[in-house]
């Protein structure tokens, strides 16, 4: 099942309202509110995607976006060593993230600024010290994001809250996805050209694990993020570019790229 979180405009009214919806066909089936928190309770109404005003960020997380470095062998080795031994978290603001079609801007105080196709796993249940045979009781859904990083602030600075914690720096969407194929494959193109494309079975650390490990270190809430990690062949961006990152069953999620206002 797909969820989307929307605006439009309703019937007799001015002021475009956000909602949560069931994707159905060429529609949505609007939901009397949140389903992490009032569950799949339907309006009645439907709304057709033509008249959806945008499709949001499917999630604002309420407290974090987690994220976890170096999770495919291929990418931690372009970066110079190899995988961990235990997932390395780290953490995003939830100011960071934008929904489709939103664009991703260049801040003013880098250089270079990278694509990071990565799956990210939605928690819908308190989690606190999961094991990780109990981690699907605990996840949502899934989306897509883009874990953008300033690159050269990311090695000047040694460490990485500034590098991966601009606004518009954490792209999620298009839509939560209940369900997810173990063989799912991540694709990133940026003007149309494949960049990055490997299954997501090539973790070095799977999403249960992932789930336990972070849960073992602070409390997850219902709406926190965890992007899971990103294959080889991350590159650079610049103003004008279009960046598109697909999960297949999942979505696709594509944002321009400018430069500051």
């Amino acid at each position: 099942m797909k969820i989307a979180r929307f605006s439009h405009t309703r019937e007799g009214s001015s002021t475009p309202a956000i909602d949560y919806g069931i994707v159905d066909d060429d529609a949505l089936v609007v939901l009397a509110g949140d389903p992490m928190f009032v569950g799949f309770e339907t309006t009645g109404e439907r709304v057709p995607l033509a008249k959806v005003g945008s499709l949001l960020a499917p999630v604002i997380p309420r407290s974090k976006v987690v994220a976890v470095g170096k999770n495919y062998h291929e990418h931690a080795a372009e970066m110079g060593g190899e995988a961990p031994g235990e997932p390395l978290l780290f953490l995003k603001p939830n100011t960071a993230v934008i929904g489709l079609g939103d664009a991703i801007v260049v801040p003013p105080q880098s250089e270079r600024v990278d694509y990071e196709g990565e799956l990210a796993v939605v928690i819908g249940k308190i989690a606190r010290n999961v094991r990780a045979e109990n981690a699907a009781e605990h996840i949502f859904g899934y989306t897509v994001a883009n874990d953008v990083t300033a690159r050269d602030l990311q090695e000047k600075d040694g460490q990485w809250t500034r590098a991966k914690g601009f606004d518009t720096f954490c792209p999620l969407g298009p839509v939560i996805e209940t369900e997810l194929a173990p063989d799912a494959v991540l694709r990133t193109r940026l003007n149309g050209e494949l960049k990055q494309e490997a299954p997501i079975s090539d973790m070095v650390h799977d999403i249960p694990s992932i789930v336990a490990y972070a849960s073992s270190v602070f409390t997850l809430l219902p709406g926190d993020v965890i992007l899971t990690g990103t294959p080889s062949g991350i590159g650079p961006m610049k103003a004008g570019d279009t960046v598109e990152v697909e999960v297949e069953g999942v979505g696709s999620l594509v944002n321009p790229v400018r430069a500051p206002k």
